[in-house]
Order: structure tokens, then C-alpha cells, then sequence
């Protein structure tokens, strides 16, 4: 065998799969899909040249024949099938060109100038098959590749767009947030969210991503400064709420021996309203603020309601007074305005706190009539606590069932003639019911 016989440059090697007929077909816009390179059976060389007796290897062209080589390591037979498997080799070539075109996945530019390297090659190429129609196929890859690179850059042009534009509005949206934000925790969260999404998108141009990413991180920071003040303030608000409350504490304690029982009470009362407008201190201060005021209020209000039973007389024009006060405060309607009914019950119960105590065969009838009031708006009111702080309502209410306890505890007491019990159950009421107004209040006032 002659040097005719050395392998074509760049061609396949021996018993790599056979060329076909694939098409190639420009690319389309959009990503890259997986192709199957599909590679038919051998071409038949003895249609497109032969090998004569003495090994010279003939191939066919549009010009003529052409001789490509000589075969002297066996019979003409073998020669041609050798010749004829070069061919396949350079057409497997060429369909992979084929293939990595119709992909897209491939630089369309090198792809061109490699299908226009092996068609230079075709005419002096030492293989026997159809170069004709070799050298159409690879025309068509080199004319096809320009519009492959026109579309690889169109989509490229599409995804940088697309991305500039995604990034854009992330960064309006977290301007924004930065912003108007005020829910602290949701806000944090979306933030994340957006720096998680801002990672994955890619593709644009390095100068535009740099800007947009300063935007994203300003508004970050700003956002981060603007939820570092409001704590900060939250904090000192709870400082001041907890320095105001001691000094309630202080008064009430001061009062709670006075025994100039009306003027003290109001003076009480404008305490919880101060105590209530205070704001909230720190959750365990607060609690255990709330437990010496109320403390300090209850011995008052017990030392007033000792006093106050021991004029019958007194009593009896008390029950008259809450008579009247029964019937002015008639019209409390909750299901026309829940929140001037619940002003009108706390205004009606200050006053009737205020009255004082009735007869004890007055006591029933009376607290049971207003009893039918609290649990009118009371009832009506549940719905809209429930909308509010499920942790207070439910504390309010426990309080009110501790009142009611109380209030049939001394009821059967006085049925039973224990004076003294009665009276221990009623002001047990009595301070169960104030915590539950605050607690109501505190509900209320959120």
C-alpha cells in the first residue's frame, strides 16, 4: 500500500459511525435542545469510483475521474471497500457538523470555518463516494451558519434584555420596600427572596449589572438603617412606658390608704387612663408593673367598699342610683356602633363602680340586670377580639367568667345568710371585673 493510503487529516478513525443524508436547518431563537446525531449505514463506493487490477483508485467527479491513490496491500475489492470507508469517515465528519449546527450548541463561527476547511479538502481527498454530493452538504452548512450566528445572537440579545429588564424590577421593588416597608419581618424575608432570585439570573451586560446591583444593595442597606431606628425607638418608647408606669406605681401606693373615697377613686381612674396611654414597657416589667398598681388599687377599693357597707341607709339610696343609672344607659345598642356601646358600658360601669354597694337583697336583681348588658356587648364584641389579639381576648374573658363565679358565689352565700362571705365574694368581683375592663381596653386600644 502506497503513502495515498494515509488517513484523511481530521477524519474520523476507522470503524466510527457511517455519514447519512441529515439536513441541517438554521438554528431557531431560544435555548439549546439536545440533538441526536443519527449516522446511516455505509455508502456503496463502487458507484462513485473503482480500483482498477494493478491497485489505481479512481474516484468520480463532475469533471471526470480522478485518481486518489493506490492499493497494493490485497485484491481491487478490498482497495475500494478501504477507499470507499475513507468516505464514510470524512461524511461522519460532516454530520456531526451537520448535527452541531442543528443543535445550536455550537459556536456557528468555528462550525464555518470548519465545514469550509473540509470542503477545500474534497478535491484532492484519497476517498471513493459521492463528493458531490459531500461538498453540497457542506455549502449548506456554511451558508446556514451565518443565520445560525444571527439567531445565536438574537437569543443571546433576547436574554440579556430579559435579564437587564427582571433585575430592574427587583431593584424598584426593593427601592420600594426600603422605602415604605414597615412590616419589619415580611419585608426582611422579601428582600432574600429577591437577592436568592438576583443570584440566578444571567447574562447581562457586566457595566449594567454593577449599576443595578448598587441600586439593590442602597436599598438594602437603607432599608436595614430604617428597621435599626424603628427598634431603636421601639426601645426607648418601652424605656420611657416603663419609667412612666413606675411613677404610677408610686402614686397608686400613695393612694391606696387615702379614705376620701370619691375624690381617690376618680383619681384612679385617671391612673388606668394614664397607665393605659403609657405604652407598653418590656413584657416582664410590665407585667409585674401591672400587679403592684392593681395591687395598690385593690386595697383601696376594698377599704371603701368596707366603709361603704356599713350605712343601710346609704346602700338603699345606692340602689336607687343604680336604678336610674340602669335606665339612662338603656339605650347601649352594640349592634348599631360596637365601639360607642363599649365606651357607653365603661362609662356606665365607672359609675355604677362609683355608686357604690346596694342592699344585699337588692345586689342579685341589680348586678344581674347589668350582667344582661356586659354580655350584650360583650357577645356582640367577641367577633371583633377575635380579629385582634386571641392571646387578650381570651384573658378578658377568662376574667369576666372569674367575675361571673364570684357574683353566684355571693349570691348563694347571701341566700345561705353569709353576710360576711357575700361580701368577700362581691369584692373579689369587683377587682376581677376592673382587670377585666383593662384587659378589654387593652384589646381595644390595639
Amino acid at each position: 500500500m502506497t503513502d495515498d493510503t494515509r488517513p484523511v487529516p481530521g477524519a474520523p478513525k476507522p470503524g466510527a459511525p457511517k455519514p447519512g443524508g441529515f439536513k441541517p436547518s438554521p438554528p431557531k431563537p431560544g435555548p439549546a435542545q439536545s440533538h441526536t446525531v443519527v449516522i446511516p449505514a455505509h455508502s456503496d463506493p463502487s458507484h462513485f469510483g473503482r480500483v482498477d487490477e494493478d491497485g489505481t483508485a479512481w474516484v468520480k467527479t463532475a469533471d471526470g475521474e480522478r485518481q486518489v491513490g493506490s492499493w497494493q496491500a490485497g485484491d481491487a475489492a478490498e482497495g475500494l471497500a478501504h477507499f470507499g470507508r475513507r468516505f464514510d469517515d470524512l461524511a461522519t465528519e460532516v454530520t456531526l457538523l451537520e448535527a452541531r449546527l442543528a443543535s445550536g450548541s455550537g459556536d456557528a463561527r468555528k462550525t464555518k470555518i470548519a465545514a469550509t476547511q473540509l470542503a477545500e479538502t474534497l478535491p484532492t481527498a484519497a476517498v471513493i463516494g459521492d463528493l458531490e454530493s459531500l461538498a453540497r452538504r457542506l455549502a449548506a452548512i456554511v451558508e446556514h451558519s451565518d443565520e445560525a450566528a444571527a439567531h445565536a445572537k438574537e437569543e443571546k440579545d433576547r436574554i440579556r434584555h430579559e435579564s437587564t429588564e427582571r433585575k430592574e424590577q427587583l431593584c424598584a421593588e426593593a427601592e420600594k420596600i426600603s422605602s415604605e416597608a414597615t412590616q419589619w419581618k415580611v419585608a426582611g424575608d422579601r428582600l432574600r427572596e429577591i437577592l436568592d432570585e438576583w443570584k440566578s439570573i444571567r447574562g447581562v451586560d457586566r457595566k449594567v449589572d454593577d449599576a443595578l446591583w448598587k441600586r439593590y444593595s442602597k436599598a438594602r442597606e437603607a432599608f436595614n438603617r430604617r428597621r435599626g431606628a424603628h427598634f431603636a425607638e421601639m426601645d426607648r418608647d418601652r424605656a420611657n412606658a416603663k419609667a412612666k408606669k413606675e411613677e404610677l406605681v408610686a402614686k397608686a401606693k400613695e393612694l391606696s390608704t387615702s379614705t376620701d373615697w370619691a375624690a381617690t377613686s376618680a383619681v384612679f381612674r385617671e391612673l388606668l387612663v394614664e397607665w393605659k396611654s403609657a405604652g407598653r414597657a418590656p413584657r416582664e416589667a410590665d407585667d409585674a408593673l401591672w400587679k403592684d398598681f392593681k395591687g395598690a388599687q385593690d386595697v383601696f377599693f376594698a377599704a371603701r367598699n368596707a366603709d361603704a357597707s356599713k350605712s343601710d341607709a346609704e346602700f338603699e339610696e345606692n340602689a336607687k342610683a343604680k336604678e336610674s343609672l340602669l335606665q339612662k344607659y338603656a339605650h347601649i345598642d352594640p349592634a348599631n356602633d360596637i365601639d360607642a356601646a363599649r365606651a357607653a358600658l365603661r362609662e356606665l360601669i365607672e359609675k355604677w363602680d362609683a355608686i357604690g354597694k346596694v342592699p344585699r337583697e337588692r345586689m342579685a336583681d341589680l348586678e344581674g340586670k347589668l350582667r344582661t348588658i356586659e354580655k350584650k356587648v360583650r357577645e356582640a364584641a367577641d367577633s371583633q377580639w377575635r380579629r385582634t389579639d386571641p392571646e387578650a381576648v381570651a384573658r378578658a374573658a377568662q376574667f369576666r367568667e372569674r367575675v361571673t363565679a364570684f357574683e353566684e358565689q355571693a349570691a348563694k352565700a347571701e341566700a345561705a345568710g353569709k353576710r360576711r362571705d357575700a361580701e368577700r365574694a362581691l369584692a373579689q368581683a369587683k377587682q376581677w371585673r376592673e382587670w377585666a375592663e383593662a384587659a378589654e381596653g387593652a384589646v381595644s386600644n390595639r
